[in-house]
């Protein structure tokens, strides 16, 4: 059984960083792929950056790019993202989800991110 923990938001001024982590309680990379989505108040869930285990090890929606970096951590089956010079409109609910080859299956609870102006 997958169950998956997030833990790591918070409030932050704009400018800042928060780092997220994702706790896996099954293998981490039995995994074909583990990621991050948020949702806004308002707004649909969008895809944020995701890790996976083969080929090209990471990527990122444009609004990220260059500002968030996920990485993950075997031996401690949690994967993490890492935000940098955060703005406004990254406040949102940051969700973990995990992808065993057929889809995204497994998911989180969430956390909440907010940041300040």
């Amino acid at each position: 059984q997958v169950q998956l923990v997030e833990s790591g938001g918070g409030l932050v001024q704009a400018g800042g960083s928060l780092r997220l982590s994702c706790a896996n309680s099954g293998r981490t990379f039995s995994m074909y792929r583990m990621g991050w989505f948020r949702q806004a108040p308002g707004k649909a869930r969008e895809f944020v950056g995701a890790i996976r285990w083969s080929g090209d090890p990471t990527y990122y929606a444009d609004s990220v790019k260059g500002r968030f970096t996920v990485s993950g951590d075997n031996a401690k089956n949690t994967v993490y993202l890492q935000m940098n010079s955060l703005k406004p409109e990254d406040t949102a609910v940051y969700f973990c989800a995990a992808d065993s080859g057929l889809g995204w299956t497994y998911w989180g609870q969430g956390t909440q991110v907010t940041v300040s102006s």
